[in-house]
């Protein structure tokens, strides 16, 4: 009989072009798979719903495949540090793999799990999955981490990208006798009914591997040759809309990078390649973000530039709350945050300025914003949503720090024909497309449609915010 090497999946909710799992299959033909739902993640305050129901359905098709191969995933309920190593020994397997992850917290639970797992003599082997190059390979010339992205793009571009590795295939099932002493180690039904629950509308993804090649393929047949120039319009399908799959593992990283590779060689023209290494750069952006989460941990506590580590944020929790339920009097604003509370999803654009609009006219703790973002997307995720709210409110790795976007003018230029203002606030969708863009929407007009004045005046907050932002730098 095979040795038994269980392989933990965190990010990595799939069976092909999984690094860890194809190096476990290398091993033994005697692979199985655990999931552990861990309370110190799912009990947080900034778990969205959204999110665990995406989680859940991939974690369902997960199951499926596994048995289709001739496997099994198991599931745990319980911290991982005490529930991975009982599981391990109760099963007696050689060894536990795993991918790892950037997170501080993820870093500190997989250190426990390895040292107990070693305690009781059982193999611990960790890989790199979830980005195509590990923190460790993309240094600046004198041996640092990048703290700019230019640099780090140009550096990360030139370096060679791994294959899709293969898939897990031809395993070992576990024996009547094992699948017993998992259940005595606590592996059990998953509560997928409870975690579904917690999210009633549809997903803008289906979650699982094979919806994720889907979406990509479709990508890559034809929105990708013009994502230079549409991925900014909220109204348009430009986008790839795999950053769920990708938080989640749903698809590998290096699927994903040869299939942009594989466009770039069907393009015709300069235009759709520039719109394709556009799209490639954004793959880049996120490895910054989490080689960054990885380098510098404390950017998940505070903001990476000194003048806003001590800020004088306004912090008014009325504005606060208008900005949370789309009631600010700003259209573009609104549209985006009604779009984000409805489907657990907002354009990256819209993300742009409602962030800005959140830091720079109310003048708060950027913390708040990328606090409510985690509670409530699919693709929350902690590297890419903190790097995103600190480029925005200026306090973190950009050296054109003070950007301030005016959101009449995006508007204008994002969405000229106010389809996307329309489509999220229907109770101005008679207004024209002028008024919309421009949010100068007469007094009786917002009576008679129940739509709220300005909570603030845009030029106003502007001039208040880079006052402040300079007596910071005085400092």
């Amino acid at each position: 009989m095979s040795d038994l090497i269980l392989f933990w999946h965190r990010r990595d909710l799939r069976l092909s072009d999984n690094v860890g799992l194809a190096v476990a299959r290398e091993k033994t033909p005697k692979v199985a798979g655990v999931f552990c739902l861990d309370p110190n993640i799912l009990n947080r305050d900034d778990v969205a719903p959204a999110r665990v129901k995406y989680m859940a359905g991939c974690l369902q098709e997960l199951q499926q495949r596994y048995a289709e191969v001739g496997a099994r995933l198991l599931i745990l309920q319980g911290d991982p540090r005490q529930a991975i190593p009982a599981l391990a020994a109760a099963l007696s397997a050689k060894a536990v793999y795993w991918n790892s992850d950037i997170e501080l917290y993820s870093r500190e639970r997989d250190k426990a799990v390895s040292e107990a797992l070693r305690a009781k003599g059982i193999a611990v082997e960790n890989l790199w999955d979830q980005l195509l190059h590990a923190p460790a390979e993309i240094r600046s010339g004198s041996g640092t981490p990048y703290t700019v992205y230019t640099p780090f793009w140009k550096n990360w571009i030139a370096k060679p990208k791994a294959q899709p590795v293969l898939e897990l295939h031809n395993a070992e099932p576990l024996t009547e006798k094992e699948l017993q002493a998992a259940l005595d180690a606590g592996e059990g039904v998953a509560p997928w009914k409870d975690l579904e629950k917690v999210w009633s509308n549809p997903l803008l993804l289906e979650p699982g591997e094979l919806s994720a090649k889907e979406k990509l393929e479709e990508f890559c047949a034809s929105p990708i040759f013009d994502y230079q120039e549409q991925r900014n319009f909220p109204a348009a399908p430009g986008t790839s809309m795999l950053s769920a799959a990708l938080k989640f593992g749903a698809i590998g990283i290096r699927t994903v990078w040869e299939a942009a590779q594989g466009a770039l060689e069907q393009c015709r023209s300069d235009e759709a390649f520039a719109s394709v290494q556009t799209w490639q750069q954004e793959l880049a952006w996120r490895e910054f973000y989490q080689h960054a989460m990885y380098h510098f941990p404390e950017l998940a506590s505070g903001a990476y530039r000194e003048p806003f580590k001590n800020f004088p944020w306004q912090n008014k929790e009325e504005h606060f709350l208008a900005w949370c339920e789309g009631k600010t009097g700003y259209p573009i604003v609104d549209a985006a945050m009604r779009q984000l509370n409805e489907t657990g999803w907002m354009h990256n654009r819209c993300r742009m300025i409602v962030a800005s609009f959140l830091t720079k006219d109310l003048i708060i703790n950027w913390q708040w914003g990328e606090k409510y973002f985690m509670q409530k997307l699919v693709d929350g995720d902690l590297a890419a949503n903190n790097g995103g709210w600190q480029w925005s409110a200026s306090s973190g790795m950009d050296p054109k720090p003070l950007r301030i976007f005016n959101p009449a003018t995006q508007a204008q230029k994002f969405d000229p024909e106010g389809e996307y203002i329309r489509e999220w606030l229907p109770e101005l969708s008679s207004f024209d497309a002028e008024v919309l863009v421009t949010g100068k929407i007469s007094d009786r007009d917002r009576d008679a449609c129940g739509y709220p004045a300005p909570i603030v005046d845009h030029n106003q907050q502007q001039r208040r915010f880079k006052a402040l932002y300079q007596q910071q730098k005085g400092f």
